[in-house]
């Protein structure tokens, strides 16, 4: 079994993209009556594939789902979302003809009948040839953009049009939208109109192109999506690549990217990668065109993803271009990117310190900062008996050592954007602050359930200890955050945790098939739960901060909670362990001072006035089809991105930037830390000084 969250991180980084690849490659049926392209069918291994994976979702998964009409239903709506996820093909016709076959999906699929899922996909493809082709039309008969229309960008909850005409009507709208964007990003008309002809007509072609694999795998990810988020088939082909990337042997530019409305969008970056180190790319960016060397730029919109990525792809120190849209404005003008190819080396993943001075009345403290970017550990150096090893918990402690050398007055442990690793590397790092005890709790769908515990009993820290998430920090890094607030051993700040509290295990499915020598994919599959030791999971709620700072993200845009049929919260019995400090009585006026301070902390407040535009260009889901409107609103719009952006660089002592293109590729300061910092000072002065407490209004032994 798959048992470390090194690895369950490794699988959600690479099912996202293969997921996405379904999202590009699942777009395309005609019903009984196929068309001239050609009607797809299941290959002769796929009924025995589907039975064997219904057999092991209703027996092996944890949820305990059973396979049934309920659950068929909602597999008929995750594969129509799946395969048209913004309403831009099927109609309200098409859909209710698909759904008059809802309560039937899961006999057809114990009994290995799956050809309603290419059906329906067959269905699909013909939309997309019609729709390329109404495209041309509208692009040949000229584009009038004097008008008081808007489109909705965000048409994921949207219902289907009604018929043919409302679609007309939806396809101009998206055709002038694309348009403009084009221009207002510094394309001329003509070009503007040829691209996106090929852009639409390479939408179509692709889905085309889809084979029987494909189908099957987003008919067979529709069914184990139904379980929960974390639960996925992966073919042939993708499991190949997911071994491919285990191994680390593939040379690119370390970035996980996923297909969305037609785009291939970066949705994280691995820290140390050449995409993450160019400091010039974002999660959510956009790449609407590569160039390998010194050849020309090729337009990728509408591309498969698979096709994306063998395009980045390439040889070690080989060059990339990358035309980028940056993903919180869709009217920006496009950047190319030049990145260098290269493996993604441990040492530019691991753990990095600094040091930051608060100064207080009683002079300056010095505030060591240990940021971790994933939990890592070199487990082929380690097999091979190197007793010089790289891991997580060798680095930290390393790092631990150095900065009591250089006379910290307390510790923060930056875990923003931490999305996991290796579950021992947590456990194993938890006891360099604690002396020994248990960890975390892991129940597997048998009902048993296994504590990870701290086996040395030595405590390299005791000092003052603050730990920083987000809303990325995830799996590896909840359970270390929430080992630290349990135990009382330091504080945690920043926003609620993602919530993944799962555990998966990967299942090859050949082994099962009477036919060894055939390829038959993978399951991967949630089999286990974590838990605190209070019995507290850390599914969907994940971390909850003793001192919280506002987020970009709401609770339905980032995190499990987000997913489509997470897993549930709940709770086990805690496993006994001895708390190491009280603070709850410490919180409310670490929190009061804190509030207190950034009422008047003049970066605070530019950060948190950049922070509600971010909020808003995200939340800005209709837009404008009128040119000059569009010009005027998205002029504002970087006219006050750079000017709050300004304010905030000029607080913080740094020079201005000219334009909103050197805003894109700058890395701001880095307020919440700094905010972090000061906490941490004030949970010093209360922890070891005694006048100070008593000052602050609390007695030497409330601490």
């Amino acid at each position: 079994m798959i048992g470390n969250t090194m690895l369950n991180s490794l699988l959600r980084r690479i099912m996202i993209p293969a997921m996405a690849l379904m999202l590009a490659g699942g777009l395309s049926a005609s019903w009984a009556d196929s068309d001239s392209n050609g009607y797809v069918e299941p290959s002769s291994s796929h009924p025995e594939t589907a039975r064997l994976i219904a057999r092991l979702l209703a027996h092996q998964h944890f949820g305990g789902l059973s396979i049934d009409d309920e659950l068929s239903e909602r597999v008929l709506d995750t594969y129509l979302d799946v395969l048209d996820p913004e309403r831009y093909y099927f109609t309200q016709d098409d859909v209710e003809e698909f759904r008059n076959h809802r309560h039937d999906l899961d006999d057809m699929l114990m009994e290995g009948d799956i050809d309603l899922a290419y059906r329906i996909y067959d269905r699909l493809k013909r939309r997309a040839v019609e729709r390329a082709e109404f495209a041309h039309d509208v692009l040949d008969g000229g584009i009038d953009f004097d008008t008081d229309q808007t489109l909705e960008l965000n048409r994921y909850e949207e219902d289907w049009v009604a018929d043919e005409e409302a679609l007309d009507r939806l396809w101009r709208q998206r055709i002038k939208n694309d348009a403009l964007t084009m221009l207002l990003g510094g394309e001329d008309e003509e070009q503007t109109m040829e691209m996106l002809r090929s852009r639409y007509t390479n939408v179509a072609d692709n889905m085309k192109r889809s084979d029987s694999e494909e189908i099957f795998e987003n008919y067979m990810g529709a069914w184990s999506r139904a379980f929960d988020p974390h639960t996925n088939y992966l073919s042939p082909r993708n499991s190949e690549e997911f071994d491919i990337q285990m191994q680390l042997s593939l040379e690119g530019i370390g970035a996980m990217l996923r297909t969305r409305r037609d785009f291939t969008e970066i949705m994280e970056l691995v820290p140390g990668g050449p995409a993450d180190q160019s400091g010039e790319l974002s999660p959510g960016d956009r790449i609407i065109g590569v160039a390998d060397e010194d050849e020309d730029m090729v337009d990728v919109v509408g591309w498969r993803l698979q096709d994306v990525v063998d395009r980045i792809r390439g040889p070690k120190e080989s060059t990339v271009r990358l035309r980028i849209m940056p993903g919180d404005d869709s009217d920006s003008a496009p950047r190319t990117v030049t990145l260098e190819r290269n493996e993604i080396a441990l040492e530019e993943q691991a753990a990095q310190k600094e040091i930051r001075e608060v100064e207080r009345d009683d002079g300056t403290h010095r505030i060591g900062v240990i940021t971790i970017p994933t939990f890592y550990t070199d487990f082929a150096a380690a097999q091979a008996g190197d007793d010089d090893y790289r891991s997580t918990t060798r680095d930290v402690r390393r790092l631990l050592d150095e900065l009591k050398d250089e006379g910290v007055d307390g510790l923060i442990i930056d875990l923003r954007g931490n999305s996991g690793g290796s579950l021992q590397e947590a456990v194993d790092m938890s006891g360099l602050f604690m002396p020994g005890g248990p960890v975390v709790q892991i129940r597997r769908s048998d009902g048993q359930t296994e504590i990870m515990r701290d086996q040395d009993g030595e405590t390299v820290y005791d000092g003052p200890l603050a730990v920083m998430v987000d809303r990325q920090s995830a799996s590896a890094s909840e359970i270390f955050a929430g080992a630290m607030q349990d135990y009382g051993r330091g504080i945690v700040l920043g926003e609620q945790t993602f919530g993944k509290g799962t555990v998966q295990t990967m299942v090859d499915l050949s082994r099962f098939s009477n036919d060894p020598t055939a390829e038959t994919g993978r399951l991967k599959m949630t089999i286990a739960k974590f838990y605190r030791v209070t019995g507290s999971s850390t599914q969907k709620k994940g971390i909850i901060p003793d001192i919280g700072f506002p987020s970009a993200f709401d609770d339905d845009e980032l995190g499990e909670s987000a997913s489509d049929n997470p897993l549930p919260w709940d709770e086990i019995e805690a496993v006994d362990f001895t708390r190491i400090d009280e603070l709850g009585n410490l919180l409310p006026l670490l929190k009061e001072r804190h509030d207190h301070r950034v009422a008047d902390h003049q970066a605070y407040k530019a950060w948190l006035d950049e922070l509600g535009q971010i909020r808003e260009a995200r939340n800005r889901t209709e837009v404008s089809l009128n040119r000059s409107v569009r010009e005027q609103e998205r002029e504002e719009r970087n006219e006050a991105r750079l000017r709050k952006a300004n304010e905030h660089r000029e607080i913080q002592g740094l020079d201005p930037l000219e334009s909103i293109d050197e805003l894109e590729r700058e890395d701001g300061p880095d307020t919440l830390l700094d905010v972090s910092s000061e906490i941490l000072a004030d949970f010093y002065l209360l922890k070891h000084e005694p006048q100070t407490a008593k000052r602050w209004g609390l007695s030497s032994n409330d601490d």
